[in-house]
């Protein structure tokens, strides 16, 4: 593919096409940062304008049951059960990525103890999403464990009779690299370990199976995700979580607040958890917010009728590839280097190219110039491929502007330095 017309033509045949026109994108802007904040959908503004007006504005508190409020996070759990291999009943939305993460790695270690007593290491990656790492360290200094950060490679072979959980990201945050949860599962497994899975970076921007082949040895031990990624559930989206249903039941997760009873409205003095996922609620659902995530996951939800998350896991590879392919050819000799895995079975639905110099300046005169990825430190630009909305010819468009960012030496001015409280 050699002109822009090569990647309108396959905009022409794209089947997920349609699928952009569930979205309320901005005029003049290649958005490419769907893997932090995904887009709007249209069906949103109506729907909380509904929940605003009708039912809180006119039925007020007898939208409860009118409106069925109280069941929002296990039916939006549903449809996201159905986006990551799990089954009716059992995910429930509810709290952010890292709450819902100590509550299900404080019940997988308090599995452990009871049934391999002696195990002391929380096992992760070096380079796992900080806010992981900080909620694992701070369990770890709690229950007197240790926390032990490895590289990606040396995951399998540090996993041995001392660790008592795995805990990692499907797809790291920093380089995109996907990692293989199945396999790496079944070896937390062989030596005894239990696997903790966030799949913020994964849900919904690929396909997700956390039964994996359905044997023990494969599914995924507990799981939690971000609603506001490739969810496109809004700013500050709830979070989801999910626990195997032969460990869903075993243990009381440590925020045992009243939604998570048994039975919240008879008001007992002493905590009874409810059974299954239910109680891994805790305080009263964020009825605005579930509303808007409900609108998001429906647009993934659309996939069905036009081949799946296999169709969005088919185009993301192809809008990664090619974005990889045209800024190692267009963008030469300006200094940047792949930090994604190049294997497409290696790499998420995002790329990260490292700059020594300019990583964070250039993005911000890549936004001046209408395309909006994002920085991470110390070096890294970041680009996320929404495949329901991302098209081709905007990969042709974004290394174009990227090459006249760095062609024109542009990011070099002032402006482009000053940083925001976000990055």
């Amino acid at each position: 593919m050699t002109s822009r017309q090569d990647f309108e033509n396959l905009d022409a045949k794209d089947p997920l096409a349609p699928l952009r026109d569930l979205f309320d994108l901005p005029g003049g802007l290649i958005y490419l940062d769907g893997n932090s904040l995904g887009a709007m959908p249209k069906t949103t503004t109506a729907r909380l304008q509904q929940v605003i007006q009708e039912e809180w504005g006119r039925d007020l508190i007898q939208s409860w049951n009118k409106a069925g409020w109280m069941e929002l996070p296990r039916r939006v759990g549903d449809k996201i059960a159905r986006l990551v291999g799990a089954g009716p009943g059992e995910v429930v939305v509810a709290d952010s990525t890292s709450v819902n993460l100590f509550k299900v790695l404080s019940a997988a270690l308090r599995i452990v103890k009871e049934d391999q007593p002696g195990r002391c290491v929380i096992l992760s990656e070096r380079s796992n999403f900080p806010a992981d790492l900080y909620i694992a360290e701070s369990l770890a200094r709690e229950q007197g464990l240790h926390l032990e950060r490895v590289e990606a490679d040396e995951i399998s072979s540090r996993l041995n009779d001392q660790v008592a959980v795995l805990l990692l990201t499907q797809v790291n945050y920093h380089s995109g690299r996907l990692h293989d949860m199945a396999a790496l599962t079944r070896a937390a497994h062989r030596v005894g370990a239990l696997a903790v899975w966030d799949l913020a970076h994964s849900a919904g921007g690929l396909p997700v199976n956390l039964m994996g082949d359905g044997s023990a040895e494969e599914a995924v031990d507990f799981a939690v995700g971000c609603g506001y990624k490739f969810l496109n559930g809004g700013p500050g989206a709830p979070a989801f979580v999910w626990a195997h249903p032969r460990y869903v039941d075993r243990s009381w997760q440590p925020l045992s607040g009243w939604l998570g009873h048994a039975a919240p409205f008879e008001f007992t003095p002493d905590y009874r958890p409810a059974p299954g996922i239910g109680r891994y609620l805790c305080g009263t659902p964020p009825v605005l917010s579930l509303a808007a995530l409900e609108c998001g996951v429906d647009t993934l939800l659309a996939t069905e009728a036009l081949g799946g998350l296999s169709a969005l896991r088919e185009k993301s590879v192809a809008l990664t590839e090619a974005f990889i392919q045209l800024v190692e050819d267009r963008c030469a000799g300006y200094g940047l280097s792949l930090v994604t895995p190049r294997e497409a079975h290696q790499r998420g639905s995002q790329v990260s190219f490292a700059h020594p110099e300019g990583g964070y300046p250039i993005s911000q005169a890549l936004q001046a110039r209408g395309v909006i990825g994002d920085f991470r430190a110390p070096d890294i630009l970041r680009f996320g491929f929404t495949p329901l909305y991302t098209r081709h010819v905007d990969v042709w468009d974004a290394v174009a502007a990227l090459r006249a960012v760095l062609e024109t030496g542009e990011w070099h001015e002032a402006r482009f330095f000053k940083r925001g409280q976000v990055t």
